[in-house]
């Protein structure tokens, strides 16, 4: 299928596989004699994978980190993608660890500057100094 139906098939656009493909999460498809894009089932799988993968919050070089291992999300059954039912350094646990603690800190900062800003209106006080 060419691009835009492997985009609608997937639930993006074809905008988002091109910049997939440049970022390294998914290979160069195949091309026609004309030159264009041509995806089977497969590569929508992926998309779909990585699509899932950055709407639970992890970035895109996060996921780029271990493109190795997408293919184990698409299977049917989806298979883990631990090498051997450890956590090791080939497996999307510590990826998702480093993306809990940036978002836990983000999350203290953004707590810290709420309480601040409630203090700061509580108090009535006058413009903020910058």
């Amino acid at each position: 299928m060419r691009i835009g139906d492997a985009a609608a098939a997937a639930g993006t656009t074809p905008r988002a596989l091109r910049f997939y493909e440049q970022r390294g999460l998914l290979t160069p498809p195949v091309r026609t004699a004309a030159g264009q894009r041509e995806y089977g089932p497969a590569e929508v799988a992926r998309v779909r994978a990585i699509r899932e993968l950055l709407a639970l919050g992890l970035t895109v070089e996060d996921v780029r980190s271990r493109a190795h291992r997408l293919d184990l999300l698409t299977e049917d059954p989806p298979r883990s993608c631990a090498s051997t039912g450890d956590a090791g350094p080939e497996t999307f646990a510590p990826v998702v660890e480093q993306r809990l603690a940036a978002l836990d800190a983000e999350i203290a900062r953004l707590t810290l500057l709420r309480e601040s800003l409630a203090r700061h209106a509580a108090t009535g006080g006058g413009p903020v100094a910058p």
